[in-house]
């Protein structure tokens, strides 16, 4: 008795405390949003899509949503883009917004905490509300992701829907159309309705948003599967007819990789493959999303009419076409959301972008978009990026999945080598080659990645696109099918390790070490050239643009110890006035004791002494004798 009266006053003692706080208490939050259920829609929602208007880059939007009750309603307009993984999408350029039913305009009211869903209360005589407003394209990638150019028109469903909150989007009937502008042709993995190439089949929400249409006054398609297989096209956007042809060399490589990936990958699960490549350098770029039955991509506008090619964007295709098994047919399930607005986790980011990326550089060599030699120049650039990133002391690949929620909306990295910022793709690319190297151990040689890849994206049949999601487990029990192993314990080191040590010993394995001396390959000229700066990084700790502005710093390097810091610009080396070349002779062949530069940042001026850790260095693999050479095993065309 005497402990629980004892309990009893202490339990009135803390609940008096609690009363007693002076100051103001907290505003209710607006009604929940309705979380998404897996229940019918009742009728299809109608969208009609006025993307004609070049000049100004507006779209107008019109729908009509079948009232499923009468009452409070929430409108959403897709926040988490699915190719990005994070929450990227903009409501800013989402404007004019109306709503009517029976002729009558609707009051809606944006939620106060979440600025992408609108509260409307649906009368009860309501069958339909008619829905209108304009999506504002950005002018310049300054104001935001821009997706019309004078000569490109891109339909991203995303940026033009709003859809009922409250239902799978895969529920969700929708009959869609678009007008463009005169003289246009367009290309997208939606099919048209008999005798109307603007107005497509119904398809749910999900399908919709995951098959954008692109358009532009010059197309080129390009036939890339075998008669008889599930066709794959490519379809080229340009503002120049010239742009759009392809030197037969380069289409026979594409050719070749979408047979390689057959080889891989041998389940077709679409239908047809259409890839959306826009030579635009109005777009973002470069780069691309993928898509189950579709990939949007952009490259610079003289891709294929220049006279060199594009090492390091060769496999940018690859890529997104090895998407259509790794991360559409198959998906992460943490990745995985109901609809469009649900947050999203990217446990597994490692695997979904990790291995595609991975697959994109082995798909290059055995295709011929790459040599085997630029792919192994390739991978020593890549390799020495990853031992170059300090950040790994105290943040894991593990955690890196994380950057792309961390960094979303454009948010930049000052310190890129110490912040660290989705490092599963390039870092990826090393884990997956020692997953390769362990399983050709394990088996002798008679197993290897590709028999991975086989058996976890397996099933299906052609037209069978609906998601199949995994977990880290499924990866595990996958590789156990191919080489009994321990993998978990295997891929945690990976994943969970601060040693560059354990992150780069699949090279060795596969019987290459990196290597540095002072002659720069071909691909790390490109590499320079692609990023715009001249790399100082391996002498002095720190990267430049032609003008002398300091890009990037690596931290602890030279440059940092000295107190030099991105965004500062070099105006003198050792009295003289800056060149990118002249600082390169100075740090060529045997490095000066010390450097003097002459700095000015928010017009202050300094000058700061640096002391080189020695020539400029290069990366390179270097063959060791005596051992298999697995990586010329993996990197040769399948039969």
């Amino acid at each position: 008795m005497r402990v629980v009266a004892s309990a009893v006053i202490l339990s009135l003692v803390f609940a008096q405390a609690s009363a007693a706080s002076d100051g103001p208490q907290p505003v209710p939050l607006p009604p929940p949003i309705p979380v998404a259920r897996d229940v019918p829609f009742n009728g299809q929602i109608t969208l009609d899509v006025d993307a004609s208007n070049l000049s100004q880059r507006i779209y107008r939007v019109r729908e009509s949503i079948p009232v499923q009750a009468a009452g409070p309603m929430v409108l959403l307009y897709p926040q988490w883009e699915t190719a990005s993984h994070a929450p990227t999408a903009s409501v800013a350029g989402l404007t004019g917004l109306t709503v009517v039913s029976n002729g009558r305009p609707l009051k809606w009211e944006r939620d106060t905490v979440n600025m992408f869903a609108f509260h409307v209360d649906v009368p009860a005589d309501a069958k339909a509300l008619d829905v209108s407003f304009q999506y504002l394209s950005p002018f310049s990638l300054r104001q935001g992701a821009v997706v019309m150019t004078a000569s490109t028109v891109t339909v991203p469903w995303q940026n033009v829907v709003l859809y009922p909150a409250g239902w799978f989007t895969r529920n969700i009937p929708v009959s869609a159309r678009v007008t463009l502008p005169n003289g246009f042709a367009s290309a997208t993995a939606l099919e048209s309705s008999p005798g109307d190439a603007t107005r497509f089949r119904t398809n749910s929400l999900e399908t919709l948003v995951d098959s954008p249409v692109y358009a532009s006054r010059h197309v080129g398609r390009y036939a890339l599967a075998r008669k008889g297989e599930a066709p794959v096209t490519l379809n080229v956007f340009a503002n120049d007819e010239r742009r759009i042809a392809i030197k037969p060399a380069h289409l026979d490589a594409l050719r070749a990789m979408v047979q390689q990936a057959g080889k891989v990958f041998p389940t077709r699960h679409y239908r047809h493959y259409d890839f959306l490549l826009a030579l635009d350098d109005a777009l973002p770029g470069p780069g691309g999303s993928e898509q189950a039955q579709s990939s949007t991509d952009t490259l610079p506008p003289d891709f294929f009419a220049g006279d060199e090619r594009d090492l390091i964007n060769a496999d940018l295709l690859a890529h997104e076409f090895v998407h259509s098994w790794n991360g559409r047919y198959r998906q992460p399930a943490d990745l995985w959301t109901a609809d469009f607005n649900t947050p999203v986790r990217g446990s597994l980011l490692w695997v979904y972008e990790g291995q595609t990326e991975f697959w994109g550089r082995v798909l290059a060599a055995r295709s011929g978009l790459r040599t085997k030699q630029e792919t192994l120049d390739a991978l020593a650039v890549g390799a020495a990026q990853v031992l170059a990133q300090k950040g790994r002391t105290w943040k894991s690949l593990q955690d890196s999945t994380n950057d792309a929620i961390i960094t979303a909306g454009g948010q930049s990295t000052s310190w890129r080598d110490w912040q660290r910022r989705e490092d599963y793709y390039g870092e990826g690319v090393f884990l997956w080659l020692a997953v390769d190297a362990e399983i050709r151990e394990r088996t002798h040689d008679a197993k290897s990645i590709d028999d991975f890849a086989r058996e976890f994206f397996a099933g299906g049949a052609v037209g069978d696109t609906v998601t199949k999601t995994y977990t880290f487990d499924d990866v595990c029990t996958a590789l156990r099918r191919v080489a009994p192993n321990d993998w978990a314990t295997f891929l945690r080191k990976r994943l969970d390790t601060h040693d560059p040590a354990d992150t780069l010993d699949g090279i060795e394995r596969e019987g290459y070490r990196l290597v540095f001396d002072g002659n720069p390959t071909y691909y790390a000229k490109a590499s320079e050239a692609d990023s715009d700066v001249q790399d100082f990084s391996s002498a002095v700790g720190m990267t430049l643009g032609k003008d002398g502005m300091i890009r990037s710093v690596a931290w602890d390097g030279p440059a940092f110890d000295a107190g030099v810091a991105p965004g500062m610009r070099v105006e003198s080396v050792d009295g003289r006035p800056y060149s990118a070349d002249a600082l390169r002779s100075l740090l060529t062949v045997a490095a000066p004791q010390r450097l003097t530069l002459g700095l000015s940042a928010n017009d202050a001026k300094s000058s700061v002494k640096i002391q080189p850790t020695g020539p400029l260095r290069y990366p390179h693999l270097q063959r060791i004798g005596g051992t298999p050479d697995r990586l010329a095993n993996l990197l040769t065309p399948l039969h």
